[in-house]
């Protein structure tokens, strides 16, 4: 069996091909799972900028009962000037340092009561949140695709063309 005929070579390189596919996919990977987290939180801040604007169009204000806290929602109950009470499905916006059993003013959208605030708060609360996951996002990524991009490298130069005595010394001549 010859070991030195295109087939081994083929064979040889089989492993590193998938390889460095593997390093590819993972680097393309990573990068687009940081680009979608960081097009999530855009979106998040956009959001409750213009949840802020819709509350300022429509603008009513209430006092609320904080009835119940959990970690992704504060549940709320308050009444409107024609009678009606209101409990917003989706909680109260930029509920941070409540408390259940708390009375606390609330800005809603008139229009739509589901839609409150607390009130003195706005968008601008989401930004260090919002940036600080972005932070720790780029910061594992960053590396992350570095390491796999420089992996990727190494292993290109290591399995670069085969270099034969006639082609490794330049001809005089």
């Amino acid at each position: 069996m010859n070991l030195d005929g295109p087939e081994s070579t083929q064979e040889a390189q089989a492993p590193e091909a998938r390889r460095a596919h593997a390093l590819r996919l993972g680097a393309w990977g990573v990068l687009g799972a940081a680009s979608v987290i960081t097009l999530l939180a855009v979106l998040v801040v956009l959001g409750a900028f213009r949840n802020d604007q819709v509350i300022a169009e429509n603008h009513g204000t209430a006092t609320a009962l904080v009835e119940q806290v959990m970690f992704d929602r504060t549940l709320i109950r308050y009444d409107t000037p024609d009678g009606v009470s209101h409990s917003p499905e989706n909680g109260v916006l930029y509920p941070d340092g409540l408390t259940a059993g708390q009375l606390v003013r609330i800005e809603y959208d008139t229009t739509d009561p589901e839609l409150a605030k607390v009130a003195g708060r706005t968008w601008l609360l989401t930004l260090l949140p919002v940036s600080t996951t972005l932070l720790f996002t780029w910061l594992v990524a960053g590396p992350l695709v570095w390491f796999l991009r420089s992996r990727l490298r190494t292993l290109s130069a290591s399995s670069g063309p085969a270099r034969t005595p006639e082609t490794s010394v330049p001809r005089q001549g």
